[in-house]
């Protein structure tokens, strides 16, 4: 009973730590190509603040995996 419980946490760990992530992920990317559009020149800004937020957002997935494989140590 416990391990399943433990298998359940950790499956929710990677399914919030996936989801949340790459909403705003995609958020993100939407909005930078719209801004790149709307101001072409400011394309290079842009994209280093956009690849800046990608990447903390890809941390906070890499946190969540890290979090289920603990919690998949522990069956």
């Amino acid at each position: 009973m416990t391990a399943g419980i433990i298998a359940l946490g950790a499956a929710l760990a990677v399914a919030v730590a996936t989801i949340g992530p790459g909403l705003g992920q995609g958020n993100a990317a939407g909005k930078a190509m719209e801004s790149i559009a709307r101001q072409p020149e400011a394309a290079g800004e842009i994209r280093t603040a956009l690849i800046l937020s990608l990447a903390f957002m890809e941390a906070l997935t890499i946190y969540g995996l890290l979090i289920a494989f603990l919690l998949y140590g522990k069956i």
